[in-house]
């Protein structure tokens, strides 16, 4: 299956908590860091939902 890495590039401070909730979810803790997933419907989504917060780096 095809892979997606994400670069998490703001800061969940003052964000709601399923938004931070999320990022956990994408392996995402503290700005800079690197998480490659499966790229499925449902981490299309997730990415989607805290887009202003993280970058895809490669697909």
């Amino acid at each position: 299956m095809a892979k997606v890495t994400v670069v998490q590039t703001g800061s969940p401070i003052r964000r709601t908590k399923d938004q931070r909730a999320t990022l956990k979810g994408l392996g995402l803790d503290r700005i800079g860091r690197r998480s490659v997933l499966e790229d499925t419907p449902s981490i299309r989504g997730m990415i989607a939902k805290v887009a202003h917060m993280v970058q895809v780096v490669s697909e």
